[in-house]
């Protein structure tokens, strides 16, 4: 392994600004790069459905290897703020200057995906055929790969790099979430003259608040409200206040539980104060569990224990696209890539790691 070039890849993937909406200059160095590698290459118009410049990219390589194809799959999206991307290498360790993320997430897992492939075209190297797909918009919703047209997948299995945790770290339980958005309708009057005559959107939501179970339900189940949003003048009762709440659960029926029980809080305190909710759920993907005698786990495990890689078969309380792959057909499972302190300042992932991620993505595609 070139680990020179490997690091180089990373940190030179990590400057180009790929934030979410926004990835379309990072799409378009990478459709060169898997064209100039022989890869088949295209793309689609998921960007222009979600309102992106950038653009889902699928690309396909026969094989020397009689086997199966797996597609590896990553999000060319990142969080806020990943503009301007700085990152250090200092004893081992590659961050940020400290003013932005790394994009480690998702970045790191391209880097070791797209050095291996460079590998194999130099080399020569028999391997399996390779499938990659790498997704726009993951970040927030998984929309790129909702809007994913797998009818252009040749592969039945997937592997996504997109979990914390250290290499064999493999995701097999992930949740379904659902998001909740209400606007709580009151009555304004004037609040020193009158109040009498207003109803407060503010205390019904609040009150409606007060009744739900929130954050940690049990091993399986958590539920938060993320936005209140009221505005009024202090001399008028509020007539409006909206709200945006989620609640996710690894178990499909208790996600229902969950969710239903946070929408009756909402309407029988409206009802309470005499008025009314308007509640609208939107259900953002679907929970998967891989069982641990799958037979596609099970290769995937071999392969690493053969790379000495310790085995940690995980359950994450987070979404990725592997939730929406498994929803559509395509097994897919998430692999750990290293990556520590995501979706914040002190985000950073060691060499070590990025070098194990991009030997396991090889011994995958090579294995026979």
């Amino acid at each position: 392994m070139n680990q020179e070039r490997l690091i180089k890849r990373f940190m030179d993937y990590v400057q180009i600004d790929s934030e979410t909406l926004n990835e379309g200059a990072f799409d378009d160095y990478l459709f060169e790069e898997l064209e100039k590698l022989g890869f088949q290459v295209a793309k689609d118009e998921a960007g222009k459905v979600i309102g992106s410049n950038g653009y889902n990219i699928y690309a396909y390589k026969s094989g020397t290897i009689d086997a199966e194809s797996i597609a590896f799959s990553c999000h060319t999206d990142t969080v806020k703020p990943g503009i301007g991307i700085k990152p250090i290498l200092k004893d081992g360790v590659i961050r940020s200057s400290g003013d932005t993320i790394l994009a480690s997430d998702d970045k790191a897992g391209i880097a070791a995906i797209m050095e291996t492939v460079t590998e194999l075209y130099e080399s020569k190297e028999a391997h399996r055929p390779i499938e990659i797909i790498f997704t726009i918009a993951e970040e927030g919703g998984l929309r790129g790969a909702k809007n994913l047209d797998y009818s252009k997948m040749r592969s039945k299995k997937a592997i996504i790099l997109d979990s914390s945790g250290n290499v064999g770290s493999i995701v097999v339980k992930a949740p379904a979430q659902d998001k909740i958005f209400a606007t709580f309708n009151g009555k304004p009057a004037h609040a020193g003259i009158e109040p009498e005559k207003g109803i407060s959107a503010i205390q019904v939501a609040a009150a409606a608040i007060s009744k739900m179970k929130l954050l940690r339900i049990d091993e399986e189940t958590t539920a938060n409200i993320g936005t209140l949003i009221a505005e009024s003048a202090t001399n008028i009762v509020c007539p409006s206040a909206k709200l945006i709440a989620e609640s996710r659960s690894l178990d499909n029926t208790k996600l229902k539980n969950q969710t239903d029980h946070m929408v009756e809080c909402m309407k029988k305190a409206a009802a309470d104060f005499g008025t009314t909710v308007d509640v609208n759920v939107e259900s953002m993907y679907s929970a998967f569990s891989i069982p641990e005698d799958d037979e596609f786990l099970l290769e995937v495990r071999q392969i690493l224990e053969s790379c000495q890689f310790k085995i940690k078969l995980a359950s994450t309380g987070g979404g990725s696209d592997a939730n929406i792959f498994n929803q559509r057909g395509i097994k897919a499972i998430n692999l750990g890539t290293g990556m520590t302190g995501a979706h914040t300042l002190e985000e950073h992932i060691s060499v070590k790691d990025l070098t194990d991620l991009c030997k396991a993505v090889k011994a995958i595609a090579c294995q026979k």
